[in-house]
């Protein structure tokens, strides 16, 4: 079986993601493809780094993913398809892969990075604002057949790519300094501080928008509706968020704000 996932900000309103699925299954017929998002706000390459670092780990092994965030389409930046431990990766050279990269970095999984300049794998006619069409989806359907990724571009240093900062927390005399990274469909405000950052330590009270929060909870049930809590989500980020409700929206919050999180 061969699956390709798709991360794009391109949304669904336009033809952009139906015409990629249709280059890909002129080359490559047999390939599953997995609709990851559409939804990665527009040319915000962070968001899709962080998106597509909560996710690829879930998918089969060998899984392709493409992944098209790309607001210097058109200029001299690389394209480039890059496995890294069992999964690869066909994606803009824009920090989209940070977290797969330093994740694989940190446990000494394999990297093997080209950049995709073999036209003989793109399509015959190239756009200035298409890459994803033209270039990506292409190429990822030539890896899901088989190709050799050698065969698709020349050798890329995985030091030589290109990462987003991601801001990290600090810690603080009374805990930790974080803020907020993205906000889900449903409100939650998921923050940069993790379960693994905390270790034994254990959250008293979190202050965010001049509110303080003392409910911490495992699951969204252990509080009555329209309760403000904190929770470590499904990817272990420490989590703001209202039972039934919408934290967003509530505490009027965006994203980069500061939380304040004081620990025992």
């Amino acid at each position: 079986m061969s699956v390709i996932s798709l991360l794009t900000d391109f949304g669904d309103r336009d033809a952009f993601v139906g015409v990629m699925k249709g280059v890909i299954w002129r080359i490559a017929p047999q390939v599953q493809i997995a609709d990851l998002t559409h939804w990665i706000e527009p040319q915000n390459v962070l968001h899709g780094a962080l998106i597509l670092g909560q996710a690829y780990r879930y998918f089969p092994q060998r899984s392709v993913h493409l992944s098209i965030v790309d607001p210097g389409v058109g200029t001299q930046r690389r394209a480039v398809a890059v496995r890294i431990g069992d999964f690869y990766f066909v994606a803009p050279d824009n920090g989209l892969l940070t977290i797969p990269l330093e994740r694989a970095e940190k446990t000494g999984e394999p990297i093997h990075a080209v950049e995709l300049n073999e036209p003989r794998f793109w399509l015959p006619e190239v756009s200035h604002s298409f890459h994803g069409r033209d270039i990506f989806a292409p190429c990822a359907a030539h890896l899901a057949n088989g190709v050799p990724l050698d065969e698709l571009g020349s050798h890329v240093e995985s030091r030589d790519l290109l990462r987003v900062v991601i801001p990290r927390p600090r810690r603080t005399p009374t805990g930790w300094e974080a803020q907020v990274l993205m906000a889900d469909v449903f409100g939650n405000l998921i923050s940069n501080l993790t379960s693994e950052d905390l270790g034994d330590q254990k959250i008293r009270k979190v202050f965010i928008a001049g509110t303080s929060i003392e409910r911490f909870t495992r699951t969204f049930g252990e509080a009555p509706s329209g309760s403000l809590i904190t929770m470590f989500d499904s990817s272990g980020y420490l989590s703001v968020c209202v039972v039934n409700g919408n934290a967003q929206k509530q505490l009027n919050v965006r994203v980069g704000d500061p939380l304040e999180v004081v620990t025992e």
